[in-house]
Formats: C-alpha cells, sequence, structure tokens
C-alpha cells in the first residue's frame, strides 16, 4: 500500500465515523476538509471504498432502502450506495488514530492526522503534535545552514525563494508552539455540540485550540458595540 492510499483510507474510515455517506458526500468532504484531496478522483475514492469493503470495514447499503438492504442497482441506472462503518472497522480506525511514529507527523500525513484530533486522546496529540515540531526544527536548520553556505552564490530570486521556504517553516513552528502550550494547559475554547458526542476525546481531556478572535465579530470588552 503506497502512503497516499494509506492516507486516503484513514481519511474515508474518519468522516464514516462522523456518519454513513454517499461517495459524492465523502468526495465533496475530502476535498473541503482536508487540503491533501483537493485534487483527487472518483477514479481513486472507489477503489479505496471497495478495498475496505473486502477488508470488512465498510459495508454497502442502498440509499432507499433498510439499513441491512444489500446495494441492487436499479434497472438501466446505477443505484445510490452509502457507505457505513462496520465495528471491526471503527476499531481499526481507532488503532490508526493511536499511531504516534514518524508516519503520524510527515507532511504528507500530518494534515489527515491534524483533521481528525478531535477524535484523539490528549497524549496521542501531544506526541504527534510535538514529533511534528522536531521534525520541522531539524529542517529549518538544515535549511539555514545551507542559506548561509550559498547565499554568496545564488541570485536574489533564488535567495528569496529560500527565504520564503524558511519563513514559512517558522511560522509552522510557532503554530505548533501554540498548540502544544494549548495543550499543556488544557484549556477547551470549544463549547460542545450536537455532534461532539462522537467525537469526544477518549481520554475523558478535551484539550483546546487557542483562540483565534473572529475579526468581523465586535469584542464584548468594547463599550462602542452594541
Amino acid at each position: 500500500m503506497s502512503r497516499r492510499s494509506g492516507i486516503l483510507e484513514f481519511a474515508v474510515l474518519g468522516l464514516l465515523r462522523e456518519s454513513p455517506m454517499h461517495g459524492y458526500e465523502l468526495r465533496k468532504r475530502l476535498n473541503t476538509s482536508l487540503g491533501v484531496f483537493r485534487a483527487f478522483s472518483y477514479g481513486t475514492l472507489y477503489p479505496c471504498l471497495k478495498t475496505l469493503v473486502a477488508s470488512g470495514w465498510l459495508i454497502e447499503e442502498s440509499a432507499a432502502g433498510p439499513a441491512d438492504a444489500p446495494a441492487v442497482p436499479l434497472a438501466g441506472r446505477r443505484a445510490k450506495i452509502v457507505y457505513r462503518l462496520t465495528a471491526e472497522g471503527k476499531e481499526h480506525f481507532e488503532e490508526l488514530l493511536a499511531q504516534t511514529g514518524p508516519d503520524a507527523y510527515e507532511d504528507e500525513t500530518f494534515a489527515a492526522r491534524f483533521a481528525f484530533f478531535g477524535q484523539t486522546s490528549r497524549d496521542v496529540r501531544m506526541r504527534v503534535l510535538e514529533g511534528r515540531r522536531s521534525r520541522l526544527e531539524e529542517r529549518l536548520e538544515k535549511m539555514r545552514l545551507s542559506f548561509a553556505r550559498t547565499r554568496e552564490r545564488l541570485d536574489d530570486y533564488t535567495l528569496e525563494l529560500q527565504r520564503h521556504g524558511m519563513e514559512s517553516v517558522e511560522r509552522e513552528v510557532r503554530w505548533l508552539n501554540e498548540l502544544i502550550e494549548s495543550e499543556r494547559a488544557g484549556r477547551d475554547q470549544r463549547r460542545p455540540g450536537p455532534g461532539d458526542a462522537a467525537q469526544q476525546d477518549t481520554s475523558g481531556e478535551t484539550g483546546g485550540l487557542p483562540r483565534h478572535r473572529d475579526s468581523t465579530r465586535p469584542d464584548p470588552s468594547d463599550d462602542t458595540a452594541t
């Protein structure tokens, strides 16, 4: 299994843990919620779904039939299929969710892992965030050394590109520092919503993201706000 197909399977299982979906809805969620999947086709998604069904982690149902009805194509057209996570699929996803090795924080996988942090225990979140930060700090140090060695031999545009790359990594490191500090502080900035029960932290602790003020809303502490 390639790394990219493994990420796709992980993301599909995670989305279906929230609720059953048909292929169109799955593709839309993958495109809009997970940037790593912005450019992929049904030709990529459906083989993945078939593999997960064959593994016993998903079942196919007819969108119009009862929950236990098999998917039967209608005459002359294809029936709409809904994919549902099985108990085995949920267990497999939770095993994947608990992994904290290097694959969890590489460039190709970190965004998908982060997208499901709401379903991840705090200790796992911390290990993944710290692993990602460590990996980026190592990369940043190498970039700085390379920049110092080669800056006299490069033209202005190549130098600017290298500066841009370093600044991008520095920004992500600062962002990770904020997330790690918030996790350590144990702050939960989210208000519970109707769907939160299915995504509750399995450790019993919720952690929290740093609060970013919405500039379109008035500050409640501002006396001029009405």
